[in-house]
């Protein structure tokens, strides 16, 4: 199944998607408080037909909760790694995303005042489904409800002021998510899947997910021997090599552009890059 988050009654809710339909599930909270089962039952209300909205008809919305936690792997691929001229890291290298910062498909993301415009990074962010405390990597693996396509949009000015990484990843709207694909539809990410990213058309990363060098499930039991996760907490997983401020020019986005992050089996994620104007939305 698919799912995205919507407006509806007021408030943010987790809808099952069947193409050019959206059937309302659950508000955020409450999906999330039963993801398996709201699964089964999506399932079955989309095989009957059940209630169903027009997708060009809602407003999308990350399906998050806001206390979910978005921790980011940087420098998960060797080539990655390489051109940034990075050693491989003997551990995975977190650093976190607000929820205030996601967005979703075709809406426009601002370059920062100041930035001479924005990377991209396109990736896979995998989504929790269970309570995960000290896990091993086989239940951790258990513990991924799905996956989705995600652009980790980087300011990298603001990136390289000090050594933490949290001001550059964190701009308005800068973290797109496309829809949320279940586990069982997406397929395990260590059989590989193709991360590519097009701006204006122009492939620009072309990796796979085999590449990684920590694998999900070995990346949530690490972090599980510190932290509890939690149902609607996000890993997204790094980024294969291609990124624009590696090259000679450097190759930034700017407004007008559009970026496109395509995987198999999760679709394609669509943003176009705005003026700094943009942030008066935030």
């Amino acid at each position: 199944m698919q799912y995205i988050g919507i407006i509806h009654d007021g408030a943010a809710w987790v809808a099952a998607l069947a193409g050019p339909r959206v059937y309302p599930l659950a508000p955020v909270q409450d999906f999330w408080a039963d993801a398996p089962g709201w699964q089964e039952k999506s399932v079955a209300l989309t095989a009957d037909g059940g209630p169903a909205l027009n997708r060009s008809d809602v407003t999308e919305v990350p399906p998050v909760p806001p206390s979910a936690r978005i921790i980011c792997v940087g420098l998960n691929y060797k080539a990655h790694a390489a051109e940034g001229s990075f050693a491989v890291p003997e551990y995975p290298t977190l650093f976190g995303r607000w929820t205030a910062s996601l967005s979703v498909g075709n809406v426009p993301v601002p370059v920062p005042a100041g930035e001479a415009g924005l990377d991209w990074e396109g990736e896979v962010a995998a989504y929790l489904g269970q309570r995960v405390e000290s896990a091993d990597e086989a239940t951790a693996a258990e513990a991924v409800f799905g996956y989705s396509t995600f652009n980790d949009l980087t300011a990298r000015r603001a990136q390289k002021l000090t050594a933490q990484w949290t001001l550059g990843k964190n701009g308005d709207f800068s973290g797109p998510l496309g829809p949320l694909v279940s586990r069982d539809e997406a397929g395990d990410l260590r059989d590989g899947l193709q991360v590519r990213t097009r701006v204006n058309g122009t492939e620009v990363q072309n990796g796979n997910t085999r590449d990684m060098i920590f694998s999900v499930p070995a990346i949530i039991a690490l972090i599980s021997q510190t932290l509890t996760l939690h149902p609607g907490d996000i890993i997204a997983t790094g980024t294969p090599e291609g990124v624009g401020y590696v090259r000679t020019p450097p190759w930034l986005l700017q407004p007008g552009d559009t970026v496109e992050v395509e995987i198999d089996t999760l679709g394609t994620l669509t943003t176009p890059v705005g003026a700094p104007s943009l942030r008066a939305r935030a």
